[in-house]
């Protein structure tokens, strides 16, 4: 059998180690933070955590221009919705011209506050977008007491004047395609 044992010193450690963790893992954030243009990407919000003490009950994401042929992963005991719309300039997808397809996905079911989880959808980066830029998905996150608006986008929100973006969108960076 083996044993661990952590005597007070190692015990600050780790909780140091803990508490010193990033503001950034408070809020939304996607896995995999940097992609090509012109592939398939597979985007993964991670939910860390509910409105202070108060369980998620809904994770909805805007899906920004270029992204296109989005399919969302549903998840066992969670109602998924879509809102497609016209984008703003046809892409092309496969060979074919698209020019309209899924603009919001939206999760509805219950994460408690003590648990993590996260939600999935694939799409394709189109050629359209410019290398080198960063891609925000906006996200709101609403409790069962609250909501979280993980929308500021850098030098576009607070940013703009100055002031630091307490709720940022998840961002990608964009790489050149391969």
């Amino acid at each position: 059998m083996i044993r661990f044992s952590f005597g007070a010193a190692a015990f600050t450690a780790v909780a140091a180690v803990f508490l010193s963790i990033p503001q950034a893992f408070a809020h939304i954030t996607l896995a995999v933070k940097e992609a090509p243009i012109a592939s398939g990407y597979r985007a993964v919000l991670r939910v860390p955590h509910g409105c202070g003490n108060s369980a998620t009950v809904s994770v909805r994401v805007r899906i920004p221009e270029g992204v296109i042929g989005v399919k969302p992963q549903p998840k066992p005991g969670w109602t998924l919705d879509i809102v497609k719309g016209d984008y703003a300039k046809p892409y092309r997808l496969h060979g074919a011209q698209v020019s309209s397809g899924v603009k919001e996905i939206s999760w509805t079911g219950k994460l408690p506050n003590d648990y993590y989880d996260e939600f999935v959808f694939v799409s394709y980066l189109s050629d359209a977008l410019k290398p080198g830029a960063m891609l925000y998905f906006p996200v709101v996150q609403e409790c069962e007491k609250g909501v979280a608006r993980w929308i500021d986008i850098p030098g576009k929100d607070k940013k703009a004047a100055g002031e630091h973006n307490d709720t940022p969108a998840p961002g990608l960076k964009l790489l050149p395609k391969q």
